[in-house]
C-alpha cells in the first residue's frame, strides 16, 4: 500500500500494483486488468495512467493527460487562495484611567476592525503597582468594552492577566461580515 499526498499521484511506470480498476479518458469503466495492460491502453491513447485511489480494492487508475490535470489543479488552488480572506489580529491598548471620549474612540475603532472581519485584541495596561491592586477596575473597564462591542464581536476566551496587561481577543460575529460585504 502506498501512502501519497493528493499532489503526488503515481503515474505510468511508478504504479506497481498487480491488478487495477481502470477508468478511461471519457470516464467510462474499462474494468479490472493488470497494471501492464492498463499502461499499454494509456500509451495507445497517448495519455498517462494515474493512480487516483490507491486505497481502493483493487486500486483505481484513470487514463488522462497528467500535465493538463496538474495545470488545472494548480489553477484551482490559486483561485481558492485568491478568494480567501486573511484574518488579521488588530490590537487596541488602553490604560486603566482612560477618559470617556478616548474610550469611545477606541470602541469605534474596534467596531470598525470587527466589521472588516479582523480579530481585535483589547489590552488594558497596568503601569504601576498600585494599579495592579485594583484589578476589579480593569475587569469593569473590560466588561464595559465588551458590552460596547457585543453587537459586532464576541470574546473567544475569558479575559486574562498577562504580566502587567489584562487582555481579551474579540472575534467578529458572522452577521457583521455580511454587513461589510454589502
Amino acid at each position: 500500500m502506498h501512502i501519497i499526498s493528493a499532489k503526488e499521484l503515481l503515474i505510468n511506470e511508478e504504479i506497481h500494483e498487480k491488478e487495477v480498476r481502470v477508468i478511461g479518458a471519457d470516464n467510462e469503466q474499462l474494468g479490472v486488468m493488470s497494471s501492464d495492460e492498463a499502461l499499454t491502453k494509456a500509451e495507445e491513447a497517448n495519455l498517462d495512467l494515474v493512480l487516483i485511489a490507491p486505497q481502493g480494492n483493487p486500486p483505481v487508475c484513470r487514463i488522462m493527460d497528467y500535465g493538463k490535470y496538474r495545470f488545472e489543479q494548480s489553477k484551482r488552488e490559486k483561485e481558492a487562495k485568491k478568494n480567501q480572506k486573511q484574518v488579521e489580529l488588530k490590537e487596541i491598548k488602553m490604560s486603566l484611567n482612560i477618559d470617556t471620549n478616548d474610550f469611545n474612540i477606541k470602541v469605534n475603532q474596534a467596531i470598525k476592525f470587527l466589521k472588516n472581519g479582523d480579530k481585535v485584541k483589547v489590552t488594558i495596561r497596568f503601569r504601576r503597582a498600585r494599579e495592579m491592586s485594583h484589578m476589579n477596575l480593569g475587569e469593569e473597564l473590560m466588561g464595559k468594552f465588551k458590552d460596547a462591542c457585543a453587537e459586532y464581536g464576541a470574546a473567544d476566551k475569558p479575559s486574562k492577566l498577562e504580566g502587567k496587561n489584562y487582555a481579551v481577543v474579540l472575534s467578529p460575529k458572522p452577521a457583521s461580515n455580511k454587513k461589510s460585504a454589502e
